[in-house]
């Protein structure tokens, strides 16, 4: 264990945590803004999928040009969340839908030298046994992207641009952590880059494939869920009863996203290395497939017990993420590390951009009962290509 890795993990985790904000800042104020950009239903989906769109080309352009190996990951992590906060932040001065849209897209191509920076930076930090530690900085990752609900909540009778101007601030300060609080593992590791000609290297490897259809499985239902969750909730809610107040709603998203998914980061990071990362996966998908069927059954009826699945899905949908990519570096040669995890990375939010764009067109026409069992699709087949996985490990030896 290198000495002050444990502190290391917990500026990281907290400038991941501010820095993420950013993800979901517009999402949670969706229905003001498309008032303001006279935005129809299905294009509200694209206002959520923009960044995931601008995660994925910030991801290979980064991985194209090797920039986490050329400049301290620290400095890029900085960078990037100082850019988000700038972007984020003009949204408060745009009221059409092509610009709104665009500065949310290069919002997403900024977070790609965030998020993936981070793990680089604890991958430095913990080179053995990080199961813990990615269980953390994923947790970190759950509550950022969920912390605007609870400005919403907090803010709800103040003026939308509130929500935006404190997620850009939490980034600002991500950046100010990173550079005076967060300082440069002893040992750096070198990541390798991502190549184009190496991809058939990846796709042809058989385990790796196995656990990216997994992942895309995952991918699927993941950021779907944490995108229309919030509105499957308010819609419940006053369905069951016209009087519930808004911030409850509010309150109810982070706890079921936020703390749940937070939660269960930690618990996957700290059983994954006992029962194998095959098996933690295939069990955190049964659970999360068999609360994307059920909660349906619940819309309009007891709160605490939409309340209670929710928060179970929450858990279950996340706990499993951070293994997807751990069990790709152990498969991989060293050769085509960087290009396997970037192609799994790309691919899986690529993924994203279908589901949470399908979500408001199927309900148009199945109603919030039913809607949701469209994501147990991912799940459902994650576990079939993770059982494979298993038996070619068991063969394997």
């Amino acid at each position: 264990m290198i000495q002050g890795s444990w502190k290391a993990l917990g500026w990281i985790g907290l400038a991941e945590l501010l820095a993420l904000c950013l993800w979901f800042s517009a999402s949670v104020i969706a229905l003001e803004l498309s008032v303001i950009w006279n935005l129809d239903p299905s294009a509200e989906g694209w206002l959520s999928a923009s960044v995931p769109i601008g995660f994925v080309i910030g991801a290979l352009v980064s991985a194209s040009f090797g920039i986490a190996d050329r400049f301290k990951p620290r400095k890029i992590f900085a960078l990037s969340a100082f850019l988000g906060a700038i972007l984020n932040s003009l949204l408060i001065f745009v009221d059409t839908a092509f610009w709104g849209i665009l500065l949310r897209i290069l919002t997403g191509i900024t977070l790609a030298g965030v998020y993936p920076i981070a793990v680089k930076m604890l991958s430095q930090w913990f080179p053995k046994k990080r199961g813990l530690a990615m269980g953390i900085l994923i947790a970190a990752l759950t509550l950022g992207s969920a912390f605007p609900h609870v400005v919403v909540m907090l803010f709800s009778s103040l003026d939308w641009k509130v929500v935006i101007l404190c997620s850009s601030l939490f980034a600002l300060l991500s950046t100010i952590i990173i550079i005076y609080c967060v300082k440069d593992a002893p040992v750096q590791s070198k990541q390798q880059p991502f190549s184009f000609r190496l991809i058939k290297k990846v796709v042809t490897n058989k385990p790796i494939m196995l656990i990216n259809y997994g992942y895309f499985g995952h991918n699927w239902e993941l950021y779907a869920m944490w995108t229309w969750l919030p509105v499957f909730l308010s819609a419940s809610f006053i369905t069951y009863s016209e009087d519930i107040p808004y911030w409850l709603v509010a309150l109810s998203s982070f706890a079921c996203i936020g703390i749940a998914g937070g939660f269960g980061s930690v618990i996957g990071g700290l059983i994954s290395d006992k029962i194998g990362r095959a098996n933690l996966t295939i069990l955190s998908m049964f659970i999360s497939a068999v609360c994307s069927i059920g909660i349906g059954f619940t819309f309009g009826h007891s709160i605490w017990l939409t309340l209670f699945i929710a928060i179970i899905w929450g858990m279950s949908i996340i706990s499993d993420s951070a293994q997807f990519s751990a069990a790709v570096s152990e498969n991989a040669e060293e050769e085509y590390v960087g290009t396997a995890l970037t192609f799994q990375m790309c691919i899986g939010f690529l993924i994203t951009i279908v589901s949470i764009n399908l979500i408001p067109i199927l309900q148009n026409f199945i109603g919030w009962e039913w809607v949701f069992t469209i994501l147990a699709i991912g799940p459902i087949l994650g576990i079939i290509f993770m059982m494979k996985y298993k038996r070619y490990e068991k063969a394997k030896g």
